[in-house]
């Protein structure tokens, strides 16, 4: 009855935290970093480079601004007029107030001028967008854009440019859609939705001082994850929490009896829940790229202030409220109230279904996913920087240019770093390394010790063939004796992600599992069903990995970012399991009542539509990420959105009730359950009619 006292003070807490934490939470931004070298460990050698450049040449690092010209039949003297005036106006944007000439095409049909923005960060992201402007307000028909690193970063922030807002705006509208659709009520769905916003408030405020005071690195799309994470499943765990207490008001006159059955009888799977997903995403913190980790301690921080606000202020708000609030079916207090099977007719119909030939579904089931699988062939692994974003933007344009008229890597030179004394053997050396279109002259840091190299790439930067030469380029630059030379860029950049995730995902994919397991170990007291179900969280895996390569490729987005197939697999491993655990928690306990075919076949038939309700909008909420203009989240979105579906419709509600009627007691071993009497694994047909839940 302790809900009796508190439920306001609770509430009025929570509300006074969420005001209190705004003016912190709306702070984040300014913590966000995109550029792709701070994802990478201190340990990688394009890291080192860049630290180099840092310290010893500093200016070097400032964003090169490429602006291409091209005329198809070829350029004439007054277009070259243009490009020099144009040189002209962006003389005050560059490092040293020079731009060397334009540079023209062999072919005659392209011009590029290609130098440094001066200034800070801030000023280089301004000067870009002034640039870019500029081209674009150009009056005639010689087409121009903006590439290199400059004008990617412009791009990519205008791309990032009111994210948050748009997936919270799409992620809370899809919520409270789906909420009222499922509980077919005018406010009901209005009070889960108002307790996760606020817990996302809190949980944006504590990453806030994390990033500040703890060094996390926070990138744009890890935020956006974060926010569908806090929304999604926190609206899961509401929906768990609900259904239980819609059945406990039948069978209690007083509310807070009712709260109170319904957290005992709830808490177990939810807790167990967050702590599965809560202890997958900090598994992140062992992976190399900062990124990784980063998605790992935001996402917990999310995932725990979801816990601990759908267990304590959504009860405090729902107990405010009262009854009325699920108006207009308000359930009532009835003496002996009808089963909760008798409330579940669609799922009870699926579990005769599923409790008259168990072994037919499961297998078939079983031999549908397999055969999905296969559409993972269509998949590829790297993401070249051309396909990266989803609409046509200036840095894509230019670097098609470029890759027609001029050397690809012109517009991401490869960095060599070296000793002054071995400068001219390491230019040599990097002359001679096939792929390196040409080599600049020695630049000296101001101390003498250290020289930068350029050499630009005959291939575009961070493709595939450019990494290949970078690893050609490193090869001989390290055999020069006493050079003690590194190799930077965006090449090399690419390449040393590309190793970081390769070792993510081979380290970070079987401690997920492991940990999975060990949480479903202890929580079901068995080995047999956890086992089977970390088999079962597999092939689900495969099958949402080869139906979204089919869906991929329909759309042209085959080639996946190397982070992608860990983040997937962490969502929906993580997630998926969630429904597995309300599934088997609530089997197990009913299990221990009526034995295990029955108890398996009621749990299906109460938690289904829960479950159900919980998938969609899990899925939904996920793919709020297709509307965004970025390749990556599209597919992160459309991957998570495609497996969470398989779950729900497939895997829980098929696949593990099937097996676990099939195999039966077993399925618990070697706890007590076990070793149930055949009388209580018979048949329902050859038993008596299920009873009343006490």
């Amino acid at each position: 009855m302790a809900w009796k006292w508190c439920k306001w003070a609770v509430f009025m807490l929570w509300l006074g935290v969420a005001v209190g934490v705004t003016p912190m939470a709306m702070k984040l931004g300014d913590y966000q970093q995109s550029d792709g070298v701070v994802w990478l460990p201190h340990s990688a050698e394009a890291t080192e480079a860049f630290n180099r450049v840092e310290q010893q040449f500093p200016g070097l690092d400032a964003h090169l601004a490429v602006v291409v010209y091209n005329r198809a039949s070829g350029v004439t003297a007054a277009d070259a007029g243009r490009v020099e005036q144009d040189r002209a106006a962006f003389l005050g944007f560059a490092r040293d107030g020079a731009i060397p000439p334009a540079v023209k095409s062999q072919d005659g049909k392209a011009l590029l001028l290609a130098f440094s923005l001066a200034g800070d960060e801030d000023a280089q992201a301004a000067n870009s967008v002034t640039i870019k402007k500029h081209l674009a307000d150009a009056p005639g028909d010689l087409r121009s854009a903006l590439g290199g690193s400059s004008g990617a970063g412009t791009d990519i922030d205008e791309a990032f440019s009111g994210m948050e807002v748009t997936v919270l705006i799409a992620t809370g509208s899809i919520v409270a859609l789906l909420l009222l659709i499922t509980y077919r009520s005018p406010i009901l769905w209005a009070v889960p939705l108002f307790a996760v916003a606020l817990a996302s408030q809190v949980a944006t405020a504590v990453v806030y001082l994390l990033a500040r005071y703890a060094d996390l690195t926070v990138d744009p799309q890890s935020r956006s994850i974060f926010t569908v994470l806090v929304f999604g499943v926190g609206t899961d765990y509401a929906l768990l929490l609900i259904g239980r207490y819609r059945e406990e008001l039948r069978r209690h006159p007083d509310r807070h009896r009712a709260m109170g059955a319904a957290l005992r009888a709830s808490f177990g799977a939810i807790l167990a829940s967050a702590a599965t997903v809560t202890a997958a995403l900090l598994c992140m913190l062992f992976a190399q790229l900062n990124s990784n980790r980063s998605l790992g301690a935001v996402g917990a921080v999310g995932i725990v202030t979801a816990l601990v606000a759908m267990t304590t202020l959504l009860p405090a708000l729902l107990l405010v409220l009262g009854r009325w609030v699920f108006w207009p079916f308000v359930p009532r207090y009835t003496e002996n109230a009808p089963a909760p099977t008798a409330q579940h007719r669609i799922y009870g119909g699926l579990a005769r279904f599923v409790g008259r030939r168990p072994r037919a579904v499961w297998i078939g089931t079983a031999v549908v996913l397999a055969a999905m699988v296969f559409g993972a062939t269509n998949l590829h692994l790297g993401l070249p920087s051309t396909d990266y974003f989803a609409d046509d933007v200036g840095s894509v344009r230019a670097q098609k240019m470029i890759d027609q008229h001029f050397p690809g890597g012109s517009t991401g030179p490869a960095q060599i770093i070296a000793t002054t004394g071995s400068a001219s053997a390491v230019a040599t050396a990097a002359g001679g390394v096939p792929g390196v279109a040409s080599v600049q002259a020695p630049l000296p840091s101001a101390d003498g010790r250290w020289v930068a190299i350029s050499a630009v790439l005959t291939d575009p930067p961070a493709s595939a063939a450019a990494q290949r030469t970078v690893e050609r380029l490193r090869d001989a630059v390290h055999a020069v004796p006493g050079s003690d030379a590194v190799v930077g860029g965006m090449s090399a950049v690419e390449l040393d992600t590309a190793t970081a995730a390769e070792r993510d995902d081979f380290l970070i994919m079987p401690l997920i599992l492991g940990v999975v397991l060990l949480v479903l170990i202890l929580l079901l007291r068995a080995l047999v069903a956890p086992i089977l179900l970390i088999l079962s969280v597999v092939l689900s895996f495969a099958a949402a990995l080869g139906l979204t390569g089919f869906i991929l490729h329909a759309l042209g987005y085959a080639n996946i970012s190397y982070g992608m197939p860990l983040e997937a697999f962490l969502f929906l491993v993580a997630l998926g399991v969630d429904y597995t655990i309300f599934l088997m928690t609530r089997a197990r306990e009913e299990s221990r009542r009526m034995g295990t075919r029955r108890g398996v076949l009621h749990a299906l038939t109460v938690t289904g539509g829960v479950i159900t309700s919980a998938g969609l909008v899990l899925a939904a909420t996920f793919s709020t990420f297709i509307a965004l203009p970025l390749v990556p989240s599209i597919q992160i979105g459309i991957f998570v959105a495609v497996g969470i579906l398989l779950d729900t419709f497939i895997v829980r509600t098929l696949l593990i009730p099937a097996l676990a009627v099939h195999i039966g007691p077993r399925i618990w071993w070697p706890s007590r359950l076990s070793r149930e009497s055949p009388a209580q694994s018979a048949p329902a047909a050859a038993r008596p009619p299920l009873v009343p839940t006490p």
